[in-house]
């Protein structure tokens, strides 16, 4: 027992030299000033970020003096970055060859030479834009929290508004969009806006209910998404309860399947509840073995929009923790084939307390788990956690409605701009609320826990609870006294919609 412990305080003493130098390298006024140099236009056209991290990766490019000086600094940071944590060169040289890692290696150093090496990180704009794109959708779920139905909003943006944005997106640096709604295979130009999108380099993704995806959809799919998110929520009666609509179960499985036959990487999505946590093991084995999707999402119950009438089905702290061990510990069994994502922050606190309970412990990252991925984080996860890790709203993504109002997230119902009238950089880098949340020091409950910086809580939850972002949330073991402080009497809750910021 006493070698365990050894062993993770020499884990834990190392990282944090680690993440010590990343912050004393990174920060300082001279290397910001130079990545701000190299974040520049370049006089041969271009941004020298992009010129210099293509030289990096081998690609004959044109370059002046300066972009020769800025491509030397790269160089620096990237070698230097992968000593830090023991990354082999020639594997980051071969990934920065896709556009869309390098588009987000921009990002990140961009949003360094802002902000320097923050705990947590801040991207100089969204890595991801989650974009509820219509309010129309041909279900009635419980836990909506866009109140969608058979009409959309009434000033939703056009098509020509949506391209325009999707140019803005290209100019602030966005990495990847999200198509959600509603059913955003209600409007007619989802393909048309999303494929616009992937061809300005972007990864496009979809979030549906499944239930219009026929053969013929998913082929369209296919050309415009790499990645189709699916919900569901349960076996046929949950399913059908939750969603509101007779017979969505059975479309919903046919849309997951056609996906899957199509080639899309398929992730079957659901909202944890009292509703269906008891099928929840069940239902992950279905998918595997009847569906053949190999990656499940298990998305935290938020109390907004419609979601507010059903708080009484939220999950109590031991019962969510008790399930994402569950989910966690199927992962790791070489035996699962299905990779298991949650989005509730305190995943991370649980991937964090099995691996390093045992000097053996298995590491699993967030968004992949082949066994070269796990070996190559071994050792080095909490200095890559403590910067990224947790609730990204307002730090990595924020959403968009579908009439162009920005939110921190698409279940924190705050305007803190509109897209038709403000840059979006300029809201990122302005909004008062967003420097709230990034600031987990300052949070209450979650800010004096030792996994504020890898988990954070969700901020969502906190403010559809308390009406406040830097509130605690209540989901969580480690903040019991407030779950059990909580009264569920839906008028007791703030009001669904709040103009925090204009």
């Amino acid at each position: 027992m006493a070698s365990i412990k050894d062993d993770s305080e020499k884990i834990a003493s190392r990282e944090d030299v680690i993440i010590g130098s990343v912050q004393r390298w990174l920060s300082n006024p001279f290397s910001r000033a130079l990545l701000r140099f190299v974040c520049g236009r370049s006089k041969m056209g271009g941004n020298r970020l992009d010129i210099a991290i293509r030289k990096y990766t081998g690609e004959e490019t044109s370059a002046d003096f300066q972009d020769k000086l800025a491509s030397f600094v790269v160089k620096s940071v990237l070698d230097r970055g992968s000593a830090l944590f023991d990354y082999e060169t020639e594997d980051l040289k071969k990934y920065l060859k896709d556009p869309v890692i390098r588009r987000g290696m921009a990002n990140v150093l961009e949003g360094i030479a802002r902000y320097g090496a923050r705990r947590p990180f801040v991207s100089v704009s969204p890595f991801l834009v989650v974009w509820n794109y219509t309010k129309l959708c041909n279900l009635r779920c419980k836990h909506c929290y866009e109140n969608a139905g058979p009409q959309p909003m009434e000033d939703e943006l056009t098509t020509e508004e949506a391209k325009r944005v999707i140019d803005e997106f290209e100019e602030a640096g966005v990495v990847a969009v999200a198509f959600s709604g509603g059913e955003p295979l209600m409007r007619k130009d989802i393909f048309e806006v999303a494929g616009y999108a992937k061809r300005k380099g972007m990864f496009t993704s979809i979030a549906t209910n499944g239930t219009l995806i026929t053969r013929e959809t998913a082929k369209k799919m296919k050309e415009v998404f790499s990645y189709a998110e699916i919900s569901l929520d349960g076996f046929e009666k949950v399913h059908d309860m939750f969603r509101g609509v007779k017979g969505s179960w059975k479309r919903t499985c046919a849309g997951i399947k056609n996906s899957v036959a199509e080639g899309i990487d398929t992730c079957v999505a659901l909202t944890a509840t009292r509703y269906n946590i008891n099928e929840i093991p069940k239902l992950v084995d279905f998918v595997e073995r009847e569906l053949g999707a190999r990656r499940v999402i298990v998305f935290n119950y938020v109390p907004t929009g419609k979601g507010k009438e059903i708080a009484d089905q939220d999950l109590s702290p031991q019962e969510r923790h008790e399930l994402l061990k569950h989910l966690y510990t199927r992962m790791i069994n070489n035996k699962c084939k299905t990779i298991c994502y949650s989005t509730a922050p305190q995943y991370s606190v649980v991937s964090w307390e099995f691996a390093y309970g045992s000097p053996d412990g298995k590491i699993v990252p967030a968004h992949f788990i082949t066994e070269g991925a796990m070996q190559a984080l071994q050792g080095k996860t909490k200095s890559l956690a403590e910067f990224l890790g947790g609730c990204g709203a307002g730090r990595l993504y924020c959403g968009l409605e579908p009439n162009g109002d920005i939110t921190p997230c698409v279940f924190m119902p705050i305007k803190i701009g509109n897209i038709r009238k403000n840059r979006l950089r300029d809201v990122w880098h302005n909004s008062k609320i967003l420097w709230k949340l990034r600031d987990r020091d300052a949070l209450e409950g979650c800010g004096t826990c030792k996994y504020r910086y890898i988990c954070g809580g969700c901020r969502a939850r906190a403010y559809g609870y308390y009406g406040d972002v830097q509130a605690p949330d209540p989901g969580c073991i480690y903040n019991l006294r407030y779950w059990e402080e909580l009264k569920f009497e839906s008028e007791h809750l703030p009001p669904a919609e709040v103009e925090a910021e204009t």
